[in-house]
């Protein structure tokens, strides 16, 4: 039942919700009090300051010369989002009706390790001849008998049927890939409802805490998340998951979770995944703009933080060699494995 409650707070904690918890302070709706209030609600709030050694009051003192009366709405836009760049959360935006900033520069530096192009001319064809789909999922048999199946957003609902059905279709294969590269997370359900599939017992897959007060160490005792099995068709073979560092959110609680079940079976192969441990809440400025932030942090079940990406059992980048052969390199490099 505990573990229940756990999971219905991580399911609410992905529904943007329309006001936070910020004391009884009100700010007026001018520049000033829109910044003080966007301030405040990141220092009473945010997950990760003391994680990311952010001194806040700092940040305070820098930017607050920089907020005049006078200022328009787009300049005071762009400096209060040039302000939680500083936090280097993708999951931190902040929404006009007219604008929303986004933090991407968490994989700037890293190989991109996925070739869309490649991926449809040469493995999977086109979805009248070559691959079938089911609700968010493309999957295919390739002529070496190993599964494949293409997740692209948690974000595109799957039902219990639809994997009922990609399993049996897949289940004379060898071996199974999932490929979640790219894929920038979305719902936390289907994360789980996917692992469930592979695992034959209730594992533990981590930690969350919540915060409990205004200071940035104000947080619950970490309370464990478990992942139970399905009680319908579990694939029972070997799975190489192909992660990039463009998988985040959800993508990367899926991957911690399969990577929780702690069988040989299960390998991930390719990059570091994204990160973006932290489970969002939104709360409102005194203008009406949306602030969307980290609220909860997540751990892997040794208590390791997961806000900066897993990192892979086999690390494998796209050669450029394997590119102007028109292969995918973690492609190739999950067909040798499963097929060993």
């Amino acid at each position: 039942m505990k573990n229940k409650i756990i999971y219905i707070f991580r399911l609410l904690c992905c529904i943007p919700l329309l006001s936070g918890c910020i004391g009884e302070d009100n700010y007026a709706d001018d520049p000033v009090g829109n910044f003080e209030q966007l301030w405040k609600i990141i220092d009473q709030q945010y997950c990760f300051l003391e994680e990311k050694g952010i001194d806040w009051d700092a940040v305070h003192q820098e930017y607050r010369k920089y907020i005049v009366p006078e200022m328009t709405n787009e300049d005071l836009f762009d400096k209060l989002s040039e302000m939680l760049f500083i936090l280097k959360d993708g999951h931190v935006n902040l929404s006009s009706a007219s604008r929303t900033s986004y933090y991407d520069a968490w994989y700037e530096g890293f190989p991109w390790n996925y070739r869309e192009d490649i991926l449809y001319q040469t493995y999977l064809g086109s979805a009248s001849s070559g691959y079938r789909t089911s609700a968010g999922m493309k999957y295919k048999i390739f002529d070496n008998n190993i599964g494949y199946i293409r997740y692209e957003s948690f974000s595109s609902g799957v039902g219990n049927g639809n994997l009922d059905e990609i399993l049996v279709y897949l289940s004379t294969c060898n071996g199974l890939i999932i490929d979640v590269r790219d894929n920038g997370g979305g719902n936390l359900t289907y994360s789980e409802r996917i692992a469930a599939r592979f695992t034959n017992e209730k594992v533990l897959t981590g930690f969350i805490q919540h915060k409990t007060g205004p200071g940035h160490s104000d947080f619950s005792v970490p309370e464990p998340v478990y992942l139970e099995p399905s009680n319908s068709i579990r694939w029972q073979k070997k799975v190489v998951i192909l992660t990039n560092r463009r998988c985040y959110s959800a993508t990367n609680d899926f991957v911690n979770a399969m990577r929780s079940i702690g069988n040989d079976n299960i390998i991930q192969l390719g990059d570091q995944t994204g990160g973006g441990s932290g489970l969002p809440f939104t709360s409102e400025l005194p203008n009406g703009w949306s602030i969307r932030f980290s609220a909860s942090p997540h751990f892997d079940k040794n208590m390791k933080p997961l806000e900066n990406g897993i990192l892979p059992d086999i690390p494998v980048d796209m050669t450029e060699e394997d590119q102007l052969k028109g292969k995918d390199t973690l492609i190739e490099k999950a067909f040798e494995i499963l097929s060993e």
